[in-house]
């Protein structure tokens, strides 16, 4: 089964996240994974508030991570809807 540590989480490829415009909440599709083998799918379901904080959360962490990067920056992955 591996340990918690070799054990991630990444976007589900050709999944785009969705929201419910009545309730909020949100569901992001993930694909589990211990090491790089694929171990199944789930849903990250998020109450609308939680999801602010999270995109918040993430938006502070990538901009201190850019800013003491030396490695250059991709170009963002093109999103199929």
């Amino acid at each position: 089964m591996g340990s918690p540590a070799q054990w991630h989480a990444s976007p589900r490829r050709g999944a785009a996240p969705h929201a419910d415009a009545t309730t909020g909440e949100v569901r992001i599709p993930l694909s589990l994974f211990c090491i790089d083998e694929h171990k199944g799918d789930v849903d990250l379901v998020l109450s609308r508030v939680e999801g602010e904080i999270l995109l918040e959360e993430l938006r502070a962490g990538l901009t201190a991570a850019v800013a003491n990067s030396t490695v250059p920056l991709r170009s963002a992955p093109e999103v199929v809807r």
